[in-house]
């Protein structure tokens, strides 16, 4: 397939904002779309060159880029900043300097979506010496023999900034208008720019079935080839595959106990809050990995977990959900999240950070083992699978700390020894509920001490004064809304001059500036990936931002890009749900 067909379908999802009119172009496209391309045009349609799990990344920063232009187009690396700085979008900038490029391109050809593909993977595979000029070469290959159209996608990609407003259920539904419309009876009106389904019912069915087969794939690539070759029975069968990472279960957030109780139902499960980060744990032909909440395998920064593993998990292959939680190893109490953020970005010195700061694993929950499927399973059977496998081992490996009850006396008691021992609050559990991968539904709550903060991404800066000019600061904060980020205020408080005492002016500046794409005087704008945890004394209306809301009081409390995605990030709706409750 040429390039070209897919930067037209690029150029018609620029053109709407209209969720329904994207699904109707990509479901389009994937028809006429070849088995051997499924794969390829499913990741590129969204921006990506690796599935979701696939820990690798293209490392590829916006002054590469820039050089990249320079080689390809013969044009001065000045010019090419004059530009970039007046457009803010190197994409545009490529776009509008290969339509009047020097260098001759007697070798150009027409790029196929697989050359293109091919050559920006590669980008994450080089290492080295000469890395760098490597790098440069593979995209300036691609830029000699674009078209200037094709040149704004291919930079936009490369530097992950597709901007073609493409979420996971517009692709979701697309696979199933695609190769099940017929059958799910459903049918797009260009006109009205709306749907019609014959059975609601069972369309929905297809819809869910779907969803299911990319809940335990995290690969909607996957999750089309089967769709396109083996049909609705094909994606009915998907299967977990022990290695590969599936979506955690989230939960909603109650006030009260007696909220909670009635979210979940009487008895109810409840466990302890840990204040750790999520860690699931496979095991498959003797091998032990383990991945964030965000999937990123750390299985390397993590060394000392796999003899606990092995020695205190019975089982030849299984998927378990917990918490990892830091703790002095001398003292043996336990430390704050943030504490333990440098060893999940750490790559280097982990046999030292291992000793400094090691982990307790706090089991919760099982998703697989020894063959069997058990996300369908109630959560009292799980529960009861994992005190028959994990031999409890303390400082090591444990069950996460529960209690089975009806009595709201209970329960409160239970909570306010969760809170003594230094944790979060407490997390409530339907007994007789399934596992639900990546959805945030009413079989968990979680119940914390303090009011809920919000996990917002960093859209914007401003350089320091004085001795803090070296530093971004006064950080513009976004809640994301179908897909788009609207600001919510900002923050300066709570953010600190040395790294070891929090989040710092200085680390934020470092996982900022690879990420600008504007300044204009002293105001930077960023490409929305930094999440941090923000707490605030109440959410106010307000024209000011976009999102209609502000934070009074903000300040910082971690960073939370390991754990959370930009597009995980607390949404408009909860902003709204959480400025409503404040009532109470």
């Amino acid at each position: 397939m040429n390039y070209k067909e897919l930067v037209s379908v690029y150029e018609n999802l620029d053109e709407t904002t209209k969720r329904l009119a994207k699904t109707y172009i990509i479901s389009e496209f994937l028809k006429k779309t070849s088995l051997d391309d499924i794969p390829v045009i499913t990741l590129l349609i969204q921006g990506r060159l690796f599935p979701n799990w696939d820990e690798r990344e293209i490392g590829v920063a916006s002054r590469l880029v820039l050089k990249a232009i320079n080689v390809a187009t013969g044009i001065d690396v000045d010019k090419i900043e004059k530009e970039w700085k007046k457009t803010g979008d190197l994409g545009l900038v490529a776009e509008n300097l290969v339509k009047v490029k020097k260098q001759a391109t007697l070798f150009s050809k027409n790029l196929t979506v697989r050359k293109v593909f091919d050559n920006l993977r590669k980008l994450a595979e080089l290492e080295g010496l000469g890395t760098v000029e490597r790098k440069v070469s593979l995209i300036a290959e691609l830029l000699t023999s674009a078209k200037p159209i094709e040149a704004r996608y291919i930079v936009r990609t490369v530097l992950g900034e597709l901007r073609v407003g493409v979420g996971e259920g517009s692709l979701r539904d697309a696979i199933v208008w695609a190769f099940f419309g017929n059958e799910a009876g459903v049918k797009y009106n260009e006109k009205e720019v709306a749907i019609e389904v014959e059975d609601r019912e069972k369309y929905n069915e297809y819809i869910d079935a779907v969803q299911k087969a990319y809940d335990v794939t995290n690969d909607f690539s996957k999750v089309a080839e089967i769709a396109k070759t083996k049909g609705i029975k094909g994606i009915k069968e998907s299967k977990i595959s022990v290695g590969k990472p599936i979506k955690v279960m989230l939960a909603i957030k109650e006030e009260t106990i007696k909220d909670a109780f009635e979210r979940v139902g009487k008895p109810a499960g409840i466990e302890y809050k840990y204040d750790g980060f999520r860690m699931q744990i496979s095991k498959s032909n003797g091998k032990v990995r383990m991945f964030t909440r965000r999937l990123e395998d750390v299985t390397a920064r993590f060394p000392e977990v796999i003899p606990y593993v092995k020695e205190y998990v019975k089982g030849d292959e299984f998927i378990l959900d917990s918490e990892a939680v830091g703790y002095n190893p001398k003292t043996k109490r336990y430390l704050p999240f943030q504490s333990m953020s440098q060893r999940i970005k750490r790559k280097y010195d982990i046999e030292r950070m291992a000793k400094e700061f090691p982990v307790e694993v706090n089991v919760f929950d099982v998703l697989y083992y020894n063959g069997k499927n058990m996300i369908k399973a109630p959560f009292e059977e799980r529960r009861a699978l994992l005190k028959k496998i994990v031999k409890p081992a303390k400082m090591r490996i444990v069950l996460a700390k529960d209690l089975i009850t009806s009595s709201e006396k209970e329960a409160e008691k239970f909570y306010k020894e969760s809170l003594k021992a230094g944790n979060e609050g407490v997390m409530f559990k339907k007994l007789s509920a399934p596992y639900k991968p990546g959805a945030r539904v009413g079989y968990m709550v979680k119940m914390k001490g303090t009011q809920e903060a919000l996990d917002l991404v960093i859209i914007g800066a401003e350089w320091g004064e004085g001795k803090r000019a070296k530093w971004l600061s006064s950080f513009s904060l976004g809640c994301i809304d179908d897909g788009k980020f609207l600001e919510i205020g900002k923050v300066g408080t709570g953010i600190k001059e040395k790294t070891e005492e929090g989040v710092s002016f200085d680390q934020l500046t470092k996982e900022l500036k690879p990420l600008i794409t504007e300044e204009k005087g002293k105001e930077v704008k960023v490409k929305p990936k930094v999440v941090i945890e923000v707490a605030y004394e109440e959410i106010q209306k307000s024209p000011t931002y976009t999102s209609g809301y502000a934070l009074r009081f903000p300040r910082v409390i971690r960073l939370r890009t390991m754990e959370r995605s930009a597009k995980d990030i607390t949404t408009l709706e909860m902003v709204e749900k959480f400025y409503r409750g404040q009532g109470k």
